[in-house]
């Protein structure tokens, strides 16, 4: 069987993979909204939904680096990827132990795509099928309540020491597009890094810390408050910006309750 990956790569399979190493956190979670955590033995440490996971599974490393030995003791049918979160270097060492599929998301028709995609590779098409609609269909009642809000500006922290933040190219700013906002950083690449005194700070209605990757607290707000006593500065949850597959029918829940 011959599959195509999001890198239009081919994949191919001799049978319906029951051996999954998933070396993304996101995808992990996926799968086993899927039905599949029984076919799921080998994960990340920061494969955290479930929480009950890592008990259970083989933890195999982190989405940079991996244990290769131990993920070649494993046997799987097949290791799951992504192109952003996972290193050229760790997909070239993985080529010659198993098939790999690799994710590339910017969009939320991308994780629709990717979520139909393991539907045909597993044999779940009929789970894939009925959590691609859900999806749809949150995303269509937040769409609806969104369309008598104006638009805030956004400006999306994911790290200090340096400062960065999250701009175009990147599925956080499609989150934030989603979201209902928009981004006073989507005009730069990716993730730049800048200064508290750069101009399109003031620009911002709203300016989010994020709890991942960089875990911001509190204190961090203080910090902001202090530059920027008239603006809206709070912590909001990464996950739900910066994680796909089934972790968008929560995400647009999160934006209701949080922000309207």
């Amino acid at each position: 069987m011959k599959y195509l990956d999001q890198l239009n790569r081919n994949v191919e399979l001799e049978h319906t993979p029951k051996r999954i190493v998933s070396l993304v956190p996101s995808q992990t979670e996926l799968l086993v909204d899927l039905g599949l955590e029984n076919d799921l033995i080998g994960v990340t440490k920061f494969c955290v939904h479930p929480n009950h996971l890592r008990k259970h599974k083989t933890v195999v490393g982190g989405t940079k680096q991996v244990n290769i030995e131990k993920i070649k003791g494993l046997k799987p049918d097949i290791i799951l990827c992504n192109k952003e979160e996972n290193t050229k270097e760790i997909i070239k060492d993985l080529e010659d132990v198993a098939p790999i599929h690799i994710s590339d998301l910017d969009t939320v028709e991308d994780c629709l795509e990717l979520i139909k995609m393991y539907g045909a590779i597993f044999n779940s098409s009929k789970n894939a099928s009925d959590l691609i609609e859900a999806i749809k269909i949150e995303r269509q009642k937040f769409q609806s309540a969104l369309q008598s809000k104006k638009k805030k500006k956004v400006a999306y922290f994911i790290w200090k020491n340096p400062w960065m933040v999250a701009a175009s190219n990147t599925f956080i700013n499609t989150m934030i597009n989603e979201a209902g906002f928009s981004n006073v950083f989507e005009n730069e690449s990716r993730y730049p890094e800048i200064d508290l005194e750069h101009s399109k700070l003031k620009e911002a209605d709203l300016i989010f810390l994020s709890s991942e990757p960089y875990p911001f607290k509190t204190k961090d707000i203080e910090v902001f408050r202090e530059r920027f006593p008239l603006k809206n500065i709070s912590i909001v949850d990464g996950e739900m910006f910066s994680w796909y597959g089934s972790r968008l029918l929560k995400s647009y829940r999160y934006f209701q309750t949080s922000f309207y």
